[in-house]
C-alpha cells in the first residue's frame, strides 16, 4: 500500500539571476594583495640594500664593518616584518566589522 505524497517537494530548474542585478566587486581583496605586494617588494629592497663598502664604516676594520651592516639589516628587516604583520591584523579587523555591518 502506497501512500501519496500530496506535499512531496517540486524540483525546479535553476533561475537565472535578474538582468538588473549586479556582480560583486572584491574591493578588499584587491586592496589586501596591494598592500602584501608593497610590503614584499619593500622587504625584498630592504635585504638588497644591505651592503656597503668599508670605506662607509670609518675607523672599524672590514669583519667589524660587514657584521655591523649584518646587524642593522636583520633589525630592519625585523622591524618590517613585524609592521607587516600589524597591517595585516589590522585589515583583519576592519574586513571582520565591514562583514559585520554588511550582515542582514
Amino acid at each position: 500500500m502506497t501512500i501519496p505524497q500530496a506535499n512531496a517537494p517540486q524540483w525546479q530548474q535553476p533561475q537565472p539571476p535578474p538582468k538588473g542585478t549586479r556582480k560583486k566587486h572584491r574591493v578588499f581583496l584587491w586592496v589586501f594583495l596591494g598592500v602584501q605586494l608593497l610590503f614584499l617588494i619593500w622587504l625584498i629592497t630592504g635585504i638588497a640594500s644591505g651592503s656597503g663598502t668599508p670605506a662607509d664604516c670609518g675607523t672599524l676594520d672590514k669583519q667589524s664593518c660587514n657584521d655591523a651592516e649584518n646587524v642593522g639589516t636583520a633589525v630592519g628587516v625585523g622591524l618590517i616584518i613585524v609592521l607587516w604583520a600589524v597591517v595585516d591584523v589590522i585589515l583583519g579587523i576592519t574586513y571582520a566589522v565591514y562583514r559585520l555591518a554588511r550582515r542582514p
